[in-house]
């Protein structure tokens, strides 16, 4: 049984690392997997697990951007500040300042939204969002991330509340936001991926810390083993997912991604409405 959960806990690392930069919904996909495939550990300690394998995605970016992310450089010798990657920083510091509004939702979004139902429905949603920009005719103006003013920065962040919303997808929301301001499609995926570095993290330090002061840390050796692997995997798969990602989007659109979430959110809808109607809250 030890052995089936490994699997179940790799499967939930793969989907963590594929889904987390699609615009795709990773809370979705998690929430929605593990309805059909539960791992046998406690409703708290599942809530940690799937923070942590969610933080394993962020090093991920880390390791992949750290050349433009890091501001020290060395100029002859001598460790420097880069002003251009301050400048990103600055940009990034603005466009996550939204998101102290989501902190104080976040309970409440978990104990009431974490469903199915909202999840199909936000999947379906977004999907037809996603296809109607694509359709649109305006060609983008912003085609690197350093011509996002702080002003775009400040209103993508106001996009990325919509994720707390589970089925929205932060790098769906934030994606979505940018194109509208008249940014690249490859433009608007970076700095989704840069936005998602403070925002995980400090969403991570805030849950790990709020299950820690709750339970502490006495963790058995399966619950410790399946954490390290739903990290590894979640890292491993993370690196391969955004390098496959960004280069698809260098040529292609999202349109895919809209057809998939509208695709997915219906046959869910069907799913939980014919056969398990128990998930609408029919009793």
């Amino acid at each position: 049984m030890k052995f089936l959960e490994i699997i179940k806990v790799i499967m939930f690392g793969v989907i963590q690392g594929i889904t987390e930069w699609l615009p795709i919904s990773s809370t979705g996909h998690m929430i929605l997997f593990n309805e059909f495939v539960n791992l046998n550990l406690s409703k708290e300690f599942l809530d940690l697990f799937l923070v942590l394998i969610q933080l394993a995605s962020i090093f991920a970016v880390i390791f992949l951007y750290f050349r433009k992310i890091n501001p020290l450089k060395k100029v002859r010798g001598e460790l420097k500040l880069n002003k251009d990657v301050l400048n990103l920083w600055s940009k990034i510091v603005v466009g996550c300042l939204p998101l102290f509004l989501g902190v104080f939702l976040d309970d409440f979004i978990h104990e009431k939204l974490y469903n199915s139902l909202i999840v199909s429905l936000a999947l379906i949603l977004y999907g037809l969002i996603f296809i109607v920009m694509e359709k649109r005719k305006e060609k983008p103006f912003v085609k690197k991330v350093s011509q996002i003013d702080y002003k775009k920065a400040f209103l993508v962040g106001i996009f990325q509340i919509l994720a707390i919303i589970p089925g929205t997808s932060r790098s769906g929301a934030t994606i979505i936001g940018s194109l509208s301001l008249g940014c690249s499609r490859f433009v608007a995926t970076e700095f989704s991926f840069f936005l998602a570095i403070p925002t995980m993290l400090g969403a991570s330090f805030y849950k790990t810390v709020k299950y820690i002061l709750k339970f502490g840390l006495n963790f058995t050796f399966y619950e410790f083993f399946a954490l390290l692997v739903g990290f590894v995997v979640s890292f491993v798969v993370s690196v391969f997912s955004i390098k496959i990602f960004t280069n698809y989007i260098k040529k292609h659109s999202f349109l895919v991604f809209g057809y998939y979430r509208i695709i997915l959110g219906l046959v869910l809808l069907a799913y939980f409405y014919v056969i398990n109607p128990i998930f609408f809250g029919i009793k």
